[in-house]
Parts: C-alpha cells; sequence; structure tokens
C-alpha cells in the first residue's frame, strides 16, 4: 500500500559570536540554545525509537557549543550570571538590568514566580536602572542571576536532575552556592549536546546533515547580481563573485563534520535555502547526495503551483554532467510549527498536522504513489513560545506518528531509497523566504555591508597578491585574515539589517559584523577603514503603545469618518519586523482603544485591503481586574465589509444592546462595560485575536493584555 514518507529536517544554528582577535563571545544564545533546544530536540526522541529524524547541524555553531563544553568559551552574560552579587559594580547592574530579561515573557519568565515578580518591577521602573537599583537589593539581583540562567534549561533537567529540580522548587532567595551549582550544570549540558547526536546518528534513528560553515548565502557569493533574476531591478551594491568562498565554506563544512562524526554528510540544508545552478554543481562536485529548499522555489522553478502533487516527491537535479537529489519543504506545514501551534493545545495542534498532512497526501496515495512530506525548519527559536518549550506538542505528535500505520517518519536518505525522483534541468535561483534574497541585499544597510564585505575581501587579494605584504604578516596572519572574512560572509548579519527583522541585539549584531571586518584589516597589518567605526543599521522602535488621554465616543459604522471621533483614545501597534524566525503574518496594522465610562470601544485598522478577511474569526476578551475578576468573550466571524456570525455576547444593532460592532474599512466595535462585569471606574483588561480555520493567526497585544483605568478618562473637559 502506498505510504506517507514525513521528513522532518531541523535546522540548528546561531550565529558566529566569537572575535577571533579577542577570544571573547558577543553575545550568549548559542550557550542558551545548547541548555534547551539542541539537546532537548533530538534526545525527546528516546522514548520514540519508531521516528526518525533529520538535524542539520550548522559547523560554526558547533564550533561554539565544543568550547563552551570545554569551559574556553566565555561571554560577558556567563561572567556576569555567576559573579559574587555583592560585588556586582554599577555597570554590572546596568548590564544585568538590560539583558537578563531577554526570554519570553509568558513562557519562561512568568513560569518563575520570582522571575516574574523581578521583571515586573523593572517594568515598572519604566526600565530605569538608576530607579530600580533603589529597589533591587543583593538578594533581587542573585535571584535574577540564577533565574535567567535556569529558564533556559531544558524540560529533561527541570524534571528529572535533583539538583536542577532543587533550585526550581527553591523558587528564590538563592544562594553564592545555587549561582555555582548553574554554572557547573551549564558546563555539564554543554558537554551533553554532540555527543548526544553522535549517539542517536550511530543507533540510525537520526541523520545529520550541514550547511555551509559560517552560514553564508552561497548564491550570492558566486555572484551578488543573481539577485535581479528573482527580483529584478532591485538595488544592489558593487557586484561580489566569489564562486571559490561558496566552495570553500561548503567544503570546509563537510570536512569538519566528517571530522566530528566519522563520516561526510550525505545531506545539505544551504543557509536559507538559498540554491542557484552554480550551488547545486557545487555541493554535486563535493559529493553531497542531496540539498534541500523550499517549495516557493520548486513553483519558480516549475512555473506552476507548488502543489502537494508536485512537491511531495524528491527530484534529481541533472547539468553538466553533474547530479543531486533535492526536496522541497511544505512552507505552510513548516511554519504552521514554527508560528501558529504554539497559540494551541498540544494534543489539539498534533491533531491537526496530522490531519492536514492526510487530506494533502490523499490524493497522491489514492493514485499509488508514496508521498513525501518534507517538514523544514528551525529547530530552536520556536520552542521558547510553546508550554514546557514545546515538549507536549512533539510527544503528542511524535506519539501518534509512532502509532499510525498510514504514515512514518524517516530520515532524509532513508526515505530517497524508497521513491523514484522527478528530474530538474535547472533550479531557479533563490532563498526559502519569499522566492528571493531581498532578506540579505537590495536595502540600504545590506547593500552597504555587501560594500564594506567587498572591500575587505579585494584588500585580502591585494594582499594576497603582494610577496612583500605577505612577508610582512605576522604567521597565521593570512589565514586569520581569510576565517575573518569567511565570518562575515555569513547570513546573520544582513538577516538584521534592512527594514524586514528587529531584535534586542541588533547594535550588538552591527558591532560584531563590523569588528569580524576590522579584523581582516588588523590581520593584514592594516588600519581598518574609518567606515568600519560607524554603525550600520538605524534606530527602531519595536512597539508603540500610548494610553488612552481622555474619553472618546466613536460612531460605529466601520469608517473613520472624522479624525476627532479617535481623539484621545489609547493606541497600539508593532513594528512588523519579525525577530530570529522569519514568516510571521501581520493582518493588523494599529489598534484604538478608550472609553466614555459606560463602554468600551475599539477600532482596528487592518493591512492593505481587508477582501483577505473573509471568513477570519474575531474573538475579543475583556476581564474586569481587582477582588472580583470576571472575564467576557465576544466571537464574531468576518465576512468583506460585514460581521456574519457571532457567539457570547450578542453582536447585534442599536446602542441599548451589550455590543454593536460595524466592518467595513476599519473594524469599530462598542462593548458594555457593565455587561462585560466591570464596574463603573474600575481597571479593565483585554485582549484581541484573529483566527481562521481554527488557527491564531494575529493577536493585539502579542501577548499578554492591555490594561487601563476608566477613571482615567471618563472625565470630558470643560
Amino acid at each position: 500500500m502506498p505510504k506517507i514518507n514525513l521528513c522532518f529536517i531541523w535546522h540548528m544554528h546561531q550565529p558566529f559570536y566569537k572575535d577571533l582577535m579577542s577570544g571573547e563571545y558577543s553575545l550568549p544564545w548559542t550557550r542558551m540554545h545548547a541548555l534547551k533546544d539542541y539537546y532537548g530536540m533530538v534526545e525527546v526522541l528516546k522514548d520514540f525509537p519508531a521516528v526518525h529524524q533529520t538535524f542539520n547541524l550548522v559547523p560554526s555553531m558547533m564550533v561554539q557549543i565544543d568550547e563552551y563544553a570545554a569551559g574556553t568559551a566565555i561571554d560577558p552574560f556567563l561572567v556576569r550570571a555567576l559573579a559574587p552579587a555583592e560585588k556586582l559594580s554599577e555597570a554590572d547592574q546596568q548590564f544585568i538590568l538590560q539583558y537578563f530579561f531577554q526570554a519570553n515573557e509568558a513562557r519562561l519568565i512568568n513560569r518563575y514566580p520570582r522571575y516574574r515578580e523581578l521583571h515586573d518591577a523593572w517594568r515598572a521602573s519604566d526600565h530605569n536602572a538608576g530607579r530600580i537599583r533603589w529597589l533591587f537589593d543583593t538578594q533581587a539581583f542573585r535571584d535574577l542571576q540564577v533565574l535567567s540562567q535556569l529558564a533556559w534549561f531544558d524540560e529533561e533537567f527541570l524534571d528529572n536532575d535533583a539538583e536542577v529540580r532543587r533550585l526550581v522548587e527553591k523558587g528564590r532567595n538563592y544562594t553564592a552556592d545555587d549561582q555555582a551549582l548553574i554554572g557547573r550544570k551549564e558546563l555539564e549540558i554543554t558537554g551533553l549536546v554532540l555527543p548526544t547526536y553522535r549517539k542517536f546518528a550511530a543507533s540510525g534513528q537520526i541523520e545529520i546533515s550541514t550547511t555551509p560553515f559560517y552560514h553564508p548565502i552561497l548564491p550570492l557569493l558566486c555572484d551578488s547580481d543573481i539577485a535581479q533574476v528573482a527580483h529584478p531591478y532591485v538595488p544592489l551594491p558593487p557586484r561580489f563573485r566569489y564562486p571559490g568562498d561558496a566552495r570553500k565554506q561548503l567544503a570546509l563544512a563537510r570536512e569538519y563534520m566528517a571530522g566530528k562524526n566519522g563520516a561526510a554528510p550525505n545531506g545539505v540544508w544551504p543557509s536559507e535555502g538559498s540554491v542557484s545552478d552554480e550551488v547545486m554543481a557545487i555541493a554535486a562536485d563535493l559529493g553531497f547526495r542531496w540539498i534541500a529548499t523550499d517549495n516557493g522555489v520548486l513553483a519558480r522553478t516549475l512555473q506552476r503551483d507548488a502543489t502537494p502533487a508536485v512537491s511531495y516527491q524528491p527530484y534529481l537535479w541533472r547539468q553538466n554532467g553533474k547530479q543531486i537529489h533535492c526536496l522541497f519543504r511544505d512552507h505552510f506545514l513548516s511554519d504552521l510549527i514554527g508560528f501558529v501551534y504554539s497559540r494551541m493545545g498540544a494534543v489539539e495542534a498534533a491533531e491537526h498536522f496530522l490531519s492536514q498532512i492526510r487530506t494533502n497526501c490523499a490524493p497522491i496515495l489514492a493514485g499509488g504513489r508514496n508521498a513525501l512530506v518534507p517538514i523544514i525548519l528551525d529547530g530552536e527559536n520556536a520552542w521558547e513560545y510553546y508550554e514546557r518549550n514545546g515538549r507536549p506538542f512533539l510527544k503528542a505528535l511524535y506519539g501518534r506518528i509512532s502509532e499510525a500505520k498510514d504514515l512514518e517518519a524517516l530520515t532524509v536518505s532513508e526515505a530517497l531509497g524508497r521513491m523514484e525522483p522527478g528530474a530538474l534541468d535547472h533550479i531557479f535561483p533563490a532563498s526559502w523566504i519569499n522566492a528571493n534574497f531581498d532578506i540579505w541585499i537590495g536595502a540600504e544597510e545590506d547593500n552597504k555591508a555587501w560594500e564594506y564585505l567587498l572591500r575587505a575581501r579585494q584588500m585580502y587579494d591585494r594582499v594576497c597578491n603582494s610577496a612583500a605584504s605577505k612577508a610582512s604578516l605576522a604567521p597565521g596572519g593570512l589565514d586569520l585574515a581569510e576565517q575573518e572574512l569567511l565570518i562575515a560572509e555569513g547570513s546573520d548579519w544582513c538577516w538584521w539589517y534592512g527594514p524586514e527583522h528587529e531584535s534586542a541585539n541588533r547594535a550588538e549584531f552591527d558591532q560584531l559584523f563590523r569588528q569580524h571586518l576590522a579584523n581582516v584589516y588588523r590581520a593584514l597589518h592594516l588600519t581598518p577603514p574609518d567606515e568600519l567605526s560607524r554603525p550600520i543599521a538605524g534606530t527602531v522602535v519595536t512597539e508603540f503603545h500610548q494610553p488612552p488621554t481622555g474619553p472618546i465616543c466613536p460612531t460605529i459604522e466601520g469608517e473613520v469618518t472624522s479624525y476627532f471621533e479617535w481623539l484621545g483614545a489609547g493606541s497600539y501597534r508593532l513594528d512588523q519586523r519579525t525577530g530570529a524566525m522569519h514568516g510571521q503574518r501581520f493582518l493588523t496594522r494599529e489598534m484604538f482603544y478608550g472609553t466614555e465610562g459606560t463602554n468600551l470601544f475599539l477600532r482596528v485598522d487592518f493591512e492593505s485591503d481587508t477582501a483577505h478577511l473573509t471568513d477570519t474569526e474575531l474573538r475579543v476578551s475583556v476581564e474586569a481586574m481587582g477582588e472580583k475578576t470576571l472575564q467576557s468573550s465576544i466571537v464574531a466571524r468576518l465576512d468583506h465589509g460585514a460581521l456574519v456570525t457571532s457567539a457570547g455576547m450578542a453582536v447585534r444593532d442599536g446602542c441599548a444592546h451589550p455590543v454593536e460592532a460595524a466592518f467595513a474599512r476599519v473594524l469599530e466595535m462598542r462593548i458594555s462595560l457593565a455587561a462585560a462585569g466591570v464596574a463603573a471606574g474600575h481597571s479593565l483588561r483585554f485582549q484581541l485575536s484573529l483566527w481562521k480555520d481554527g488557527l491564531p493567526m494575529d493577536a493585539l497585544p502579542q501577548q499578554g493584555w492591555i490594561e487601563f483605568s476608566t477613571a482615567e478618562v471618563v472625565e470630558w473637559p470643560l
């Protein structure tokens, strides 16, 4: 009988945070994810031996893990986490306050009551270090030092390690001995990561694939002008054409992985799924058997929709005597795991996922063919948005896969051995994101970064071609310069440049990129150009929330008929740059809210045309705050220009009813405070979310609630 071959590829990657000249690590995220995701994502498979998977490990990440495990990697975050709290300088305290709350509030911070308490105090101080230091005593800082680390520990240790459990149960009032224990446990856990992968690979339950060593966008290294194929007339920097660098990045990765794991990897996930015919030829020439990218790339290659019937099979790319198998990820299903299922129950999400797969595969199986479903996504960043780091979801999913008769989870190499491939004689040059390269090139910041990289690369060539210049260098200087160039070619720097993404560490990423380029010049005994002393990245506001300044009483008609209707309303909007994972889709542009003392008024402005909101479900929750908490909910289904159905507090015409709503160009709503259980002059909080086909698509705010007191805005001015 035909069967569904389900191929998970979990991509494990962090930027190279180490400065080769100073030996210091600028940011802690490789270490933090090693404590949780890198270890836990493979260890969870021990209870599901029938589930086989592929893990894609980036060599530059593995180098960092090895150094942390050996105790030779030091970052300023770890130094301050383990420093005696009573000896912290004012600068140390400022650093801790600025950075030690960089964790998902709902899932990581709020899981620990003391961590939440400290975070609430920090937020109440308006992030003013001078003000909070009056409230934070030595014990508060030590508790923050410990909990900021403990929050990133894997469930395996939180549940089963007696020493870690003791720290969790203690909850507060940590000691210097507890800090020392945290340090020992971090060393222990990071030391388990890579041996655990090797153990599972040796058993055959997982396959290990890889990525070019420092995670560059290979097609752009081969020829940056290729970006115009996917995006004609995109503004480009001076041409960067170094296919030899692309080959070296891939060859170094293959060599490193063979040395670490005892065998060269069969497969490669090129950074960000970025492919071109030149890249395919290099990978095939180096001995890789398979490569993977996105079904959006397949659609542009075949010039047709990448339906399951088209993309649920392997392909064999052949050109000029070279060949390599190619898989195309299901973009939609992969994004459900990355961005949607974290807002659903574990069982509900697992069942929805497998139901979607079975629905997609039914016509293929009915035709007598096997189906290969590639699910490829980031294996680390999504889980901090899930309950208990995603372990309930993964266990629910893997348990159902293990029991299924119609599908089987296989490594990529196992699946390729069971299916005949389709044929490809070329591939469209693009990445998995929008089937182009716009994330990394074309924006002003991106292009400036490429210009600086090109100038450093050209300077390296000039020194290499000058016998006198080479002779003047210190031993190893040329190798160091080349290594820094390869690091600077990584995709991570331009990920944060341009208009698409935002991070609290954006300034640090910018500085680190320029530091790597400056090190190229230093290694060559040259003075770095002055341009590298100035930031490339601009300043971005990520969230804007303005509380109400006065009472409002707008007409509910779905149109903004007068600017003055919403004058005095509170407003909330996000800068729609996403974080470490790309793919979050925003439906809403801005929300306005306020009261006249009797009703809560809401207005939602949507992105672009509202026609795509047909059959979208709107959910509004209003909660009275105080000694007696009451919650009321409204559920309405949106159609273009109308509210079609509702449940909960019924949507009816006329001001006498609990809810009045209209949806045309904007959505406007009036909710009776009395009907919602909010007494006059009291405080309330509310949240709004949009759902489609049973899946959460957007939310305002993105996490938590918007809170305000009706008493502060009900007095009309004289």
